[in-house]
């Protein structure tokens, strides 16, 4: 009796066994069979079709086919935008060192990186970009000048500005060279000694450069009460950054993160491999909805450990894990290999690209169906929805007339006219518009088309498609036509009103002219919001305790 059952035992796992080798058998003939039908299609096609075909363009339209199925993560990198992935990973790039913005006819240069040849050179945010060896750059596409200015390290570029205000023209022959955008874009010292860090990317060292700029912050103020880490916009990237950022201010030997994908050899765990910098200091990490992957990663588990607080807004929500695999000639393929789980055991992934609905669409994954977690602490956190904060402020909307200014390039060109009727500047701390200077502004604007649309009236313009569609407008058409002309907006009312705003955009554009990067970065921290709710609360203790948790 007993050699039966093991018998039917042995037979019932030999028979999984062929089940599972059959149906990994038949995924795999299925495989091939759809190959080898594809590559007939194309064959019969090709030979067949009455006019030519591109082969390169056909394929790259397959591909693309293939890719809708997947999460926008996963893409295909030919070879002649490998440079771009590279920058993404070390931050490096062959260039000018420059950023540009093209409106209308012309392309204005926007920012100069410190160091650069560009800034060697002597030119300024605001010069206008005439002609790139040889070629007039007039209604050139900006994806057009950014390639003439970009390529190898050593190679010389002819370019000609026109100056924003004189129109006199230059010619420069810049060298490029390998430019390397920084990750740590500003340290320093906020009000009751808080030090500050702005973190832009995951890229190779950038954990070593905060570290040291953590260092200098201690350093330059030994009595230093908490630090302040803004990742508000940080899109992620390197997760081995991600864990070497989280080390300096968790103990060794931390569980910081775990990898699980399809190929379980693959999946990881990465924890804290050296000894903390400081583990003591009070530490807020400040999140906005574009904080994305590996700087979800250092707040969850800043969050989950319970070693600081999260402030802002709730991040992104991308859980998923990149890797690179090679292809033929110099190919890349990024695929998704893994989703990522943070110290509590949570997948923050917001949007559930594996079931879609029937349109084919990924939708965010319901609240309803978010599962709860704890921190170390024993604090409750969620799964499924970016990474919540502890002290949640609401997020900045810039007004529709702001929004104008800025994108018709008005408060830009208004900086680069201050920047040269004057000649000197307060540091960015102490720098204030005077009301002259903004009914000055306002003068500028004479005559300028910034029209547009406030979200009202944007709401009453779909209110009235929705009500022609249902038939019920010309019944409404004369209470309708009353509320339109209540709502119209004077455009000059519309600047007083959001003088404030407007004045701080102008502010900062300006300080960015005299202190190029770092002076938008440090007015705009004089009325931060996110950065004021830190500061409070790194001021204040008790409070401090409480949201993590724990009561003295």
């Amino acid at each position: 009796m007993r050699i039966s059952k093991k018998i039917v035992l042995f037979s019932l796992l030999g028979l999984c066994l062929m089940l599972a080798a059959f149906r990994n058998n038949d995924k795999y003939f299925l495989i091939a069979k759809n190959l080898d039908i594809f590559a007939a299609f194309y064959r019969e096609l090709n030979t067949y079709y009455v006019e030519e075909l591109p082969p390169e363009k056909l394929m790259q339209r397959g591909i693309e086919a293939m890719l809708e199925e997947t999460d926008p993560y996963t893409d295909f990198v030919p070879e002649e935008e490998l440079d771009e992935l590279r920058f993404m990973a070390t931050g490096r790039y062959g260039g000018v060192g420059t950023s540009i913005y093209t409106e209308g006819e012309w392309t204005s240069i926007t920012d100069v990186y410190e160091g650069s040849p560009m800034a060697k050179a002597g030119v300024k945010a605001g010069d206008i970009i005439v002609s790139l060896d040889g070629k007039s750059a007039r209604n050139m596409e900006q994806d057009e000048v950014s390639r003439y200015l970009k390529g190898a390290p050593g190679t010389t570029l002819t370019i000609v500005l026109r100056h924003p205000i004189t129109s006199a023209e230059k010619t420069y022959k810049i060298v490029r060279e390998d430019i390397n955008v920084k990750p740590v874009s500003f340290a320093g010292i906020m009000k009751k000694e808080v030090g500050y860090i702005k973190m832009t990317q995951f890229t190779e060292n950038s954990a070593e450069q905060v570290q040291e700029a953590f260092a200098r912050l201690r350093q330059s103020n030994p009595q230093l009460k908490g630090l302040v880490l803004d990742l508000r916009g940080n899109p992620g990237g390197l997760l081995e950054e991600a864990v070497a950022l989280s080390n300096i201010f968790i103990e060794k030997n931390k569980l910081i993160v775990s990898t699980r994908g399809k190929v379980k050899s693959w999946d990881r765990e990465y924890r804290t491999s050296q000894s903390p910098v400081d583990m003591n200091i009070p530490l807020i990490v400040l999140t906005s909805r574009s904080s994305a992957s590996a700087a979800e990663i250092v707040a969850g588990a800043v969050q989950d450990l319970d070693r600081g607080l999260v402030v802002g807004q709730r991040s992104y929500g991308k859980g998923l894990v990149q890797t690179t695999r090679p292809l033929p000639y110099n190919a890349k393929l990024k695929v998704t290999t893994a989703r990522y789980y943070t110290p509590s055991g949570r997948c923050i992934q917001a949007i559930d690209y594996s079931h879609r609905n029937e349109e084919g669409e990924a939708d965010y994954v319901p609240d309803s169906l978010r599962r709860s977690f704890v921190t170390a602490g024993g604090r409750p956190v969620k799964d499924g929805g970016g990474i919540e904060p502890d002290a949640k402020v609401d997020n900045m909307i810039l007004s529709q007339v702001a929004i104008t200014l800025l994108r018709k390039q008005y408060i830009f060109d208004y900086a680069t006219q201050y920047y040269y009727s004057h000649p000197a500047a307060k540091e960015p701390s102490q720098f204030t518009l005077t009301d002259e200077d903004f009914e000055d502004f306002v003068k500028f604007l004479d005559g300028k088309d910034y029209s547009y649309k406030t979200r009202s009236e944007e709401a009453l313009e779909n209110f009235r498609s929705t009500a022609n569609r249902e038939k019920y407008y010309d019944g409404l058409a004369k209470e309708f036509e009353a509320l339109q002309q209540k709502m119209k907006h004077d455009k000059k009312q519309d600047l007083l009103k959001n003088k404030t705003e407007i004045r701080h955009l102008l502010e900062e554009e300006i300080m960015n002219r005299y202190y190029p990067q770092l002076g938008r970065i440090e007015k705009s921290l004089t009325w931060d919001k996110d950065v004021e709710e830190a500061v409070a609360l790194l001021g204040d203790p008790a409070r401090y305790q409480q949201l993590l948790g724990k009561h003295n």
